[in-house]
């Protein structure tokens, strides 16, 4: 079974919303997903990009694949710095 990181489309008519989801890469496009790790909001100007940086990390380890869309908004909106004190 490979996994991928992928958008799932929500939203309505001509006003798009999409989750990024982990997702077995035989299921559909809307269909069945693993788990949320963000959304992806393109009508907002600048477009809202929110990524579970921690969630995201744990399935890249375990060999998941994300499309090219998402491994571009993955390198746009870098993880913010730890914070230690």
């Amino acid at each position: 079974m490979a996994v991928r990181i992928r958008l799932s489309r929500h939203g309505r008519k001509k006003n798009p919303f999409y989750r990024i989801v982990v997702a077995d890469s035989e299921s559909k496009r809307d269909g069945r997903f693993l788990e949320i790790v963000g959304t992806y909001d393109p009508m907002q100007d600048p477009a809202a990009v929110k990524i579970h940086y921690d969630k995201l990390q744990v399935w890249l380890s375990r060999g998941a694949k994300p499309t090219d869309t998402v491994r571009s908004l993955i390198v746009k909106n870098p993880a913010p710095p730890a914070v230690t004190e």
